[in-house]
């Protein structure tokens, strides 16, 4: 199960720390934000998924020092820095963990979402988050596509006005 809480927005410490506020966020406040969970023990389970959310494409990808040496904590900046993709960001962890924030509407507070092995999570097209990994600096995740591959992400206040925004903020405002 997913652990789910407010992020305490403590800048002073390393974004890799749990940044734990105490307050707890369960599975339904996720879904109102428009976040997907599901714990998926075995591969056949995300292909299930898959097939139900008709993703056509997938890939691997493993973050650590062994695998970008010096580049890691730049790489690591850069997927912390507030965005958002006009396509579903789907993510399966395999082995490791990560620390995926998202933006909780509409107080704007950031909700952190701990993934370890088993966690498949999906943020809608048009939502506001970033992600980093644990203090183990290790993650192997698998990313589902609906179409081609593509990951283009548009920071905030850069992206308020695209349509996609909009329609995201419409349909978190109907739930």
């Amino acid at each position: 199960m997913v652990e789910a809480y407010y992020h305490d927005n403590d800048d002073s410490v390393d974004f890799r720390e749990p940044h734990n506020s105490g307050e707890k966020v369960s599975l339904e406040q996720l879904e109102r934000v428009g976040a997907f969970y599901k714990h998926c023990p075995t591969l056949a389970e995300v292909d299930q998924v898959s097939l139900d959310r008709a993703y056509k494409n997938r890939d691997s990808v493993s973050i650590s020092s062994e695998s970008l040496g010096d580049a890691l904590m730049p790489k690591l900046k850069t997927f912390y820095a507030e965005h958002l993709h006009e396509d579903e960001e789907i993510r399966y962890i395999v082995e490791g963990e990560g620390y995926f924030d998202v933006r909780n509407e509409p107080n704007d507070r950031w909700i952190r979402c701990k993934l370890v092995p088993g966690d498949l999570l999906v943020l809608p097209a048009g939502m506001y988050h970033r992600f980093t990994l644990t203090t183990q600096n290790y993650v192997k995740a698998i990313r589902l596509f609906k179409d081609e591959p593509k990951w283009v992400a548009h920071g905030r206040p850069d992206a308020d006005n695209f349509a996609i925004r909009r329609e995201y903020l419409a349909s978190v405002q109907l739930a």
